[in-house]
């Protein structure tokens, strides 16, 4: 893998960790539940936003991983029975589903679903490992590395049946070593669930809903949902554009922006000081003093600081107009200075579009 493959992949995987585990943890709570919806939503996130395309790629993967990230961290815990023969199937199916979905990828054929299929496998197992770290988890990856392979024929060969009568694809039907391995799934299934005591009546009904019903289910949600996503997520690919112009100004306005709120909080502290009284609920200290002055910024009150005497309320009112002022001012100037290339840039996309 390339330099920049990398480098792309730990783009996508750093938003992604950054929104699944404080709310995996605010709502899932056990770590194991955390990593494990980390570690799918990474492998969906990178499996999808590395071909996706320089534009649209990346905002997809972080989008889908971070969403199936946050998803099976709140589901992992609820499943019924044996919770990963649950887990895999549809997590797999809609991975690749996804992957179909985006347009970029060449799946034209069974050899090719196949080999996405196992790419995918191999990005779950690694992630869902994550969570058996550093707790005896040897056996349960083996266990998960030879279930994902199991599965892997069988669910190319679900997509593909799926697949057999969408413009592009040149397999009139599967090919026999694919049926072979597909083949081997089933019954290993049925023997598991009646090793784990499930009666002959369960059975019947719990393997055609895990490797029917669930994973054809989830492939055609992923696929559908790709395929209506990502002329939408070009968007954000092109947003990049944009900042690269205002990055300048609005580092600008930040600066000045935080320049005020400095200089005010220090006249609110010199004011309390001189004129004991006049904020009430004041505490001596510059970093009650700085969020005075934020939130005066943002025109918001402060729960514990309070303007009382005139001189107090003056000082916030020129704080007031000062920040206004400056936002606005500083607004039209920077639209003045850039708008010429902003019209460059939007008559490019529209080129483009046509």
């Amino acid at each position: 893998m390339s330099r920049r493959l990398i480098w792309q992949a730990l783009r996508i995987a750093a938003p992604i960790a950054v929104v699944v585990v404080p709310f995996g943890y605010a709502t899932a709570g056990a770590r194991a539940n955390v990593l494990m919806g980390v570690g799918c939503g990474l492998a969906f996130g990178v499996g999808v936003g590395l071909r996706g395309g320089p534009r649209g790629g990346p905002w997809a993967g972080i989008l889908v991983g971070a969403i199936v990230g946050i998803a099976t961290a709140l589901l992992v815990g609820n499943l019924p029975f044996n919770g990963m023969g649950w887990l895999l199937p549809p997590i797999l199916a809609l991975a690749v589903g996804l992957i179909d979905g985006l347009g970029a990828s060449s799946l034209s054929g069974y050899r090719d679903m196949t080999r996405e299929t196992l790419v995918v496998s191999a990005l779950l197992a690694l992630g869902l490992s994550l969570s058996r770290l550093g707790s005896a988890g040897f056996i349960w990856v083996l266990w998960l590395l030879i279930f994902l392979l199991l599965l892997t024929p069988w669910i190319a060969l679900v997509a593909g049946l799926l697949n057999q009568h969408r413009e592009g694809w040149h397999d009139p039907r599967p090919p026999r070593w694919l049926l072979l391995g597909a083949a081997v799934l089933p019954p290993l299934m049925v023997l598991g669930l009646l090793e784990e005591g499930f009666r002959l009546s369960q059975v019947a009904w719990h393997v055609p809903v895990m490797l029917v019903a669930m994973p054809v289910s989830a492939f055609l949600v992923g696929r559908t949902a790709m395929t209506w996503l990502q002329p939408r997520l070009r968007v954000y690919g092109r947003l990049a554009d944009y900042l690269r112009v205002m990055w300048v100004p609005i580092g600008g306005f930040a600066v000045g922006y935080v320049a005020i709120i400095v200089v005010f909080a220090g006249f609110y502290g010199m004011l309390e000081h001189f004129r004991p009284g006049a904020f009430a609920g004041a505490a001596m200290g510059i970093s009650e003093w700085l969020s005075f002055a934020f939130f005066t910024a943002i025109a918001q009150d402060y729960v514990t600081v309070s303007p009382v005497s005139m001189s107090a309320r003056l000082l916030v009112g020129a704080h007031l107009i000062l920040s206004v002022g400056w936002a606005l001012v500083l607004f039209a100037a920077v639209m003045s200075s850039i708008q010429p290339r902003l019209e460059r840039i939007a008559r490019r996309d529209i080129e483009e579009g046509d």
